[in-house]
């Protein structure tokens, strides 16, 4: 049975099926999305793949799914993968947002449509409007720097505070352009960095990273592939530490660093350098620009527990998820 065309160009793919080439046995797709990076290992030979997402509505975009047998779609985060499989010869997590999300308004993710100042990916929990609502000014600021990396994060914090309650994107939006300069010729939006931040805060996308992480050392064979793509700096610092810490490549230490105890490598490095897109891509996915690719093949050592401040994991006093 053939794939058809995916709806989205997935970032990355083609120097991710060269990295963990051959493709083959049962993959899983730790962010099943549109569908993209499903299609992409079936086309290069993996014969069955289990697709994990934690929007309910992924299932009912993919509506193709159901045509064929190859694939089982799960609605879960990435983080409990080895509930749902063992064994499994590969794992791909694309840590981006969906671009069904983003589309869509009523989801409250994007800076560019008014809409509900949601952000919620599984649709459940606090949102986005009870985080700027509820929290008092210094969380919030710590939010927008820590996870954002937003400079500006207190001069924002203090005017959500001064103009809530907020309830759409609009409202939010225009107070972060109020605080920031007006952007020069291609640079980003001024308020991607808030956006990216609370959005981050609202789906704990960095305690889902570390619990991802060891839940795919634990899923996967000997031999078994992990492929991460993240797309901005923290995240892909905490896969980089992840993939030096059980690969035994942490160095001597230092004083901001110290030195981790030896351990049995439980992964071998197949990109010793974070790969990124190449002109071609940049050309046909200006998405992919700041999309960066690792890859790890797993061994036959214990899977381990790791301690997330090992990770560079960033932590926000004040805010418990």
């Amino acid at each position: 049975m053939s794939t058809a065309a995916a709806p989205h160009v997935p970032v990355l793919i083609r120097p991710l099926i060269e990295a963990v080439a051959p493709v083959s046995g049962t993959w899983l797709d730790g962010t099943f999305g549109a569908g993209g990076y499903t299609r992409a290992l079936l086309d290069a030979g993996a014969e069955n793949v289990i697709g994990i997402d934690r929007d309910p509505l992924a299932a009912e975009m993919a509506g193709w799914v159901a045509d064929d047998p190859r694939i089982a779609l799960i609605q879960d985060t990435f983080s409990n993968l080895d509930d749902h499989a063992s064994e499994l010869d590969g794992i791909v997590l694309d840590l981006g947002v969906s671009s069904m999300q983003l589309d869509q308004a009523e989801r409250g993710f994007s800076f560019n449509t008014d809409g509900p100042l949601d952000m919620r990916m599984s649709q459940d929990g606090p949102s986005a409007a009870d985080l700027v609502n509820d929290l008092d000014e210094g969380p919030i600021a710590d939010i927008l720097f820590h996870y954002g990396e937003e400079r500006a994060s207190r001069r924002i914090a203090k005017a959500i505070v001064r103009e809530r309650p907020l309830s759409t994107t609009g409202q939010l939006t225009a107070i972060v352009e109020k605080c920031l300069p007006r952007p020069k010729p291609g640079q980003s939006h001024p308020a991607t960095r808030t956006f990216q931040a609370l959005r981050i805060a609202v789906n704990n996308e960095y305690g889902e990273l570390a619990e991802g992480l060891m839940a795919a050392e634990r899923a996967l064979k000997p031999g078994g592939m992990l492929a991460v793509v993240t797309f901005h700096s923290i995240e892909d610092r905490m896969v980089k530490r992840f993939f030096q810490l059980r690969s035994g490549r942490t160095g001597g230490g230092s004083r901001h660093a110290p030195a981790v105890q030896e351990i049995t490598p439980a992964f071998e490095l197949v990109t010793r350098k974070a790969v990124g897109p190449d002109d071609r891509e940049l050309a046909e996915n200006p998405r992919s620009r700041s999309a960066k690719l690792r890859v790890g093949r797993r061994t036959d050592a214990p899977a381990e527990e790791i301690d997330r401040k090992l990770l560079g994991m960033p932590v926000v006093k004040g805010f418990v998820q």
